[in-house]
């Protein structure tokens, strides 16, 4: 009887990648995001990304100094069908074991209607640079608790989905579009990139890059390393769907 259950749950896995359709007979999606609204996101992240035809989404801290330096550019981006996504106002972070985060923006200290305020004025600041009404968002730090409570409900009124951090996927089936693994690039050989595309194309199913610095800085991806990996992808375009976040969990959600 045991064997038989684990014969019919293989199968079921095997039939729900293989039942998945992605967009012109692709293999498996590839979702690009990047972190905190930083200056290398502009100069060289976006740049190259125009290069090769690929769009990114950009999850922008409210009080981020590229973001109100540099607001006109960021706005045009997005008229390029890059996306801006919500990041919070302020980073907050569970503050355990992470001495950098400050007191007065630690989740642990927040109510879970903090943490929602926070969202929705971002939103509305967001709102403001490229007009859209439909967002999605990335946990800070990847944590979606905040005074204890996972807050993940609340913000499914809020955006499309929402990327946490995780393995990728072994099946699309039961995909969980708010709280979307994704894999935290820092300080990557180009053959660690493409080993995740390559495992998503496997099982079928996606890989979403995080990405904070680009060319220098924290959490670094060398600007060569993401070229080519963006180099990559788009050679293999016939196999490989790529599109802003917003887009791919619109198509999963629609698809599922």
């Amino acid at each position: 009887m045991k064997t038989l259950l684990i014969v019919m749950l293989t199968v079921f896995a095997f039939s729900s990648n293989a039942q998945f359709k992605w967009p012109n007979g692709a293999k498996a999606a590839v979702v690009f995001t990047y972190d905190d609204g930083l200056d290398c996101h502009l100069d060289i992240a976006v740049p190259q990304l125009d290069e090769f035809g690929l769009k990114g989404t950009f999850f922008c801290t409210g009080n981020s100094p590229s973001l109100y330096n540099r607001t006109d550019e960021w706005r045009a981006i997005t008229k390029r069908g890059h996306e801006l996504g919500n990041h919070t106002l302020f980073h907050p972070c569970d503050g355990t074991g992470q001495d950098w985060v400050k007191p007065e923006y630690d989740l642990r200290t927040y109510t879970p209607e903090q943490i929602v305020a926070e969202l929705t004025t971002a939103n509305t600041l967001l709102k403001a640079i490229d007009g859209k009404t439909e967002r999605t968002f990335g946990y800070t730090c990847s944590n979606y608790v905040a005074g204890g409570v996972d807050f993940t409900d609340s913000v499914k009124n809020i955006f499309v989905a929402a990327r946490c951090d995780g393995p990728i996927p072994e099946t699309m089936h039961g995909y969980k579009t708010y709280k979307t693994p994704s894999f935290a690039s820092i300080d990557p050989k180009i053959e660690d990139l493409v080993a995740q595309v390559e495992e998503a194309r496997s099982k079928g199913t996606m890989v979403v890059f995080m990405f904070h610095s680009v060319g220098g800085g924290y959490l670094n991806t060398a600007a060569d390393v993401h070229g080519q990996l963006l180099q990559y992808v788009s050679e293999n375009s016939d196999v490989l769907y790529s599109d802003s976040f917003i887009n791919v969990m619109k198509y999963v959600k629609e698809n599922q």
